[in-house]
């Protein structure tokens, strides 16, 4: 089992002593989510907490993931990272594969590439782009940006991109990962169909292993079987020796742990030293002992 610690959404200045101390004691990750703005009047409903509000989100202080991500490589030396999950469907996939080839290049290919349409109506509002066919827009936005990673030349001709051929340089020497998150049929066809993993954003044991299952069956459906796969999640049964022994066992192959309830509306007041015990406590009863 791998173990990736996720900030969740923490006060700016923490990020770089905390991911130094997560590295030092043993995780592999860190993974962080991904919000462009919150909007003064909204429709929309989030769809993984219990009762579909936002309110969660107002004041939060949502990091761009892509130079957070740049910024904790350069201040750590091994660990990974991971976004859980950037919002691909409101971007422009060149743009994106530029984006993200630099950065797996600059963190020493380090990079996990975790990706979502986003529940939202007002992320594509406020950057321009349609709601309408949101899910095939991802879709052939994953073949276009692994595509461009070949360091080829590389066109694209879809309902939605026509892309002449071209060519990034440079690219990485390892291909980025993507790690698609969602729980509904069609995010875990996609996982299945174009990705290299899968996200679970909560969940109980059963419900995850229920969305595995239906992954792995989707892979053999689409000849993929055969290829590297990795399952997050993040999920209670993280925090316990006896829980990881339970996710290993229906095949989850990393946890996000966070240590507090991202969705809740209280402020994040604990300081760098509270953190850090926390941290601690999680290396020595959960991480050394699973290992053992």
């Amino acid at each position: 089992m791998k173990f990736a610690y996720h900030h969740s959404m923490c006060p700016v200045e923490q990020y770089v002593p905390l991911s130094i101390e997560a590295e030092k004691l043993g995780f592999d990750t860190i993974t962080m989510p991904d919000s462009i703005c919150y909007p003064k009047e909204a429709s929309s409903k989030y769809p993984y907490n219990n009762d579909g509000s936002r309110e969660f989100l107002d004041g939060v202080p949502f990091m761009e993931p892509f130079l957070l991500a740049a910024h904790l490589a350069a201040k750590t030396e091994n660990i990974r990272f991971t976004t859980s999950v950037h919002k691909l469907a409101v971007h422009e996939p060149a743009l994106i594969a530029k984006s993200l080839s630099t950065l797996a290049i600059l963190s020493g290919n380090r990079f996990g590439y975790g990706v979502g349409i986003s529940p939202w109506a007002e992320d594509f509002e406020v950057t321009n782009v349609p709601w309408e066919r949101r899910g095939k827009r991802m879709d052939e936005m994953i073949e276009i940006i692994n595509g461009l990673m070949s360091g080829e030349y590389f066109g694209y001709q879809g309902e939605i991109f026509d892309l002449p051929e071209i060519k990034l340089c440079p690219v990485p020497s390892e291909r980025p990962p993507i790690l698609v998150g969602g729980h509904s049929k069609p995010a875990l066809r996609r996982a299945a169909r174009l990705g290299d993993g899968w996200i679970a954003a909560g969940g109980d044991l059963d419900s995850i292993k229920a969305m595995i299952d239906q992954i792995n069956e989707f892979r053999v459906e689409y000849g993929r079987d055969h290829l590297p796969f990795e399952f997050q999640a993040m999920t209670a049964e993280a925090y316990s020796a006896d829980g990881i022994k339970r996710l290993e066992d229906i095949g989850v192959d990393e946890v996000l742990v966070a240590f507090r309830d991202v969705y809740a509306s209280e402020p994040d007041d604990k300081t760098v030293e509270e953190k850090v015990a926390m941290l601690q406590w999680y290396a020595a009863e959960v991480i050394e002992k699973s290992r053992a």
